[in-house]
């Protein structure tokens, strides 16, 4: 049995918590979890929490505590994913196929101990591999962790989207499928702009440089870990017959996506750093452009957004530069990354219209990918 299990490709698939907002829904992900067994994969699958699972738990801590500690906040939000881990699980051996289901501390999951935004650090999959040798699903809360420090840690939002590529490459799986509520990765946000238009590939640093800079696309640590293994990998929409887009080291010239964010705060060069070095977006010799999701930062820090237009050797493109900047009403500064060209703006400015504005700009209002 268990040569046979090892010559059976290993398949990695993520299931946001949209997908699994209920039994009815966690059914039919379960049908589609069986028939890929079927057809001769060895499956492990990272699920969310059920839809609105994390924001009631949000909101439960609120109504305890108005400052509830982060480490508290971990023990609480983590429980969302296993709920769901144990459900699943449960539907699929109700189906004929054997399944196991695995907290992050219990799959290797290894994270730095900063509660509430922990970054995985290391993946020991050890009982992965041995319940896949058995022929048995495993079922893998996305999400969460365990520090160092033997400490349950979250991944903050999207984090499990980093679980199921750090997964990929710690079990050198053959794909990565990473399933929401969503086709895929567009060239802007369509709720903002109507022409945006899916992309059927994407490279890491564009789709990294995205995720970055405000788009909900992938969690940005996810991205990187791809990245570092080489992983291409698939986003694309749950129970759809479309291929969605390819994620790999895909090079393509010029602007491919416009995004942008309100979530930013600009801190000048002589404040307090202090605990925001990983928060840094992007360095100069006036200061510090840090997001603000997650963390606080003090009272030195000035709010702002930020405008960004993604793509391969943007810097050496001199018609892209000046169409940018000329398409913004007088950024307060503006400077190129190795995947897009961005813009510090006033925290008031309509960000909607602005990507619009840009995307128009830049990539046409009848682009296609």
């Amino acid at each position: 049995m268990e040569s046979t299990e090892r010559d059976r490709a290993i398949v990695v698939q993520k299931y946001g918590g949209s997908s699994l907002a209920d039994p009815a829904a966690l059914a039919k992900v379960a049908d589609a979890i069986v028939r890929r067994v079927e057809d001769g994969s060895r499956l492990v699958v990272v699920v969310s929490a059920m839809g609105g699972a994390t924001d009631e738990l949000l909101e439960l801590a609120q109504r305890v505590s108005p400052a509830p500690k982060r480490r508290e906040l971990d023990m609480l939000l983590s429980t969302g994913e296993r709920v769901t881990m144990a459900l699943l699980s449960m539907a699929i051996a109700d189906r004929g196929v054997e399944a196991i289901s695995f907290t992050g501390s219990q799959c290797g999951i290894i994270t730095d101990d900063r509660h509430t935004d922990a970054r995985i650090i290391d993946v020991r999959p050890v009982r992965v591999e041995d319940e896949l040798r058995r022929g048995r699903v495993v079922i893998v809360a996305g999400f969460q962790g365990m520090s160092y420090r033997r400490e349950i840690t979250t991944l903050g939002r999207g984090g499990s989207d980093t679980t199921a590529l750090a997964l990929a490459a710690a079990l050198g799986a053959q794909a990565c499928e990473i399933y929401s509520d969503v086709p895929g990765v567009f060239s802007a946000d369509p709720r903002a702009v109507r022409e945006a238009h899916l992309l059927d590939r994407i490279g890491y640093g564009a789709l990294e440089t995205l995720a970055r800079h405000g788009a909900k696309v992938l969690h940005a640590d996810a991205v990187a870990w791809a990245r570092r293994a080489r992983i291409v990998f698939t986003s694309g929409a749950a129970g759809s017959a479309a291929a969605g887009t390819q994620v790999g080291a895909f090079e393509r010239r010029g602007v491919v996506a416009v995004t942008a964010s309100a979530q930013r705060a600009f801190i000048p060069g002589a404040a307090s750093l202090t605990g925001l070095g990983a928060a840094v977006v992007h360095a100069s010799d006036q200061g510090l452009l840090v997001s603000t999701e997650n963390r606080g930062c003090g009272s030195e820090a000035i709010p702002c957004a930020t405008l960004t237009a993604v793509g391969d050797q943007l810097a050496a493109d001199a018609e892209v530069l000046s169409l940018f900047v000329a398409t913004l009403p007088s950024p307060q500064a503006w400077w190129t990354s190795d995947f897009g060209v961005h813009a510090r703006l006033d925290r008031g400015v309509d960000l909607t219209k602005l990507q619009q504005a840009v995307h128009r700009a830049l990539l046409g209002a009848e682009a296609t990918s």
